[in-house]
């Protein structure tokens, strides 16, 4: 039996010493933690709203597009990193729930442009709201400005391609 399940650092370093290096294997679980816990953070807000996670990152990248916010369905799956299966089926969720409209393209009538609906506009501003104050405070209550600063420009270091 495993020394102590709690701890996955010292188990994959005890049963999985090929995989094993003291500098990145902390970095990157330290890294899916903090994400984890982020994202945990913002389903809790997003379902207190009645949205799930999917349905929330739709909205919020269809609302960060330009005025009259329309995206077609392959900006948005190029965009969230969806298949287009996922995305057909949260899209046609938040049609149902009135949060979306789709549009027809004079150009090309096989694209259905997304826009969003006038309900779902104060719906994902409030949503938004919440969770940047919320992120506002995990953050601070644990890093410095400076740290933040720093955690960011090193995190965009590893994001480019």
């Amino acid at each position: 039996m495993p020394t102590d399940l709690k701890d996955p650092l010292a188990m994959q370093r005890e049963h999985w010493p090929e995989t094993w290096d003291a500098l990145v294997m902390p970095f990157v679980f330290a890294l899916h933690r903090a994400h984890g816990k982020h994202m945990k953070r913002t389903a809790a807000i997003a379902a207190h709203h009645g949205l799930s996670l999917s349905e929330l990152d739709v909205l919020v990248a269809v609302r960060r597009s330009p005025r009259p916010w329309v995206l077609t369905p392959s900006d948005l799956q190029r965009s969230l990193l969806l298949s287009s299966g996922g995305l057909t089926k949260i899209l046609a969720q938040l049609e149902a729930r009135g949060l979306i409209t789709r549009l027809t393209d004079d150009g090309d009538r096989r694209v259905k442009p997304v826009q969003l609906t006038d309900a779902a506009l104060p719906l994902i501003e409030t949503v938004l709201a919440e969770s940047c104050v919320d992120e506002r405070a995990w953050l601070r209550e644990r890093l410095s400005d400076a740290q933040i600063a720093e955690v960011t420009a090193l995190l965009a270091r590893l994001a480019e391609d």
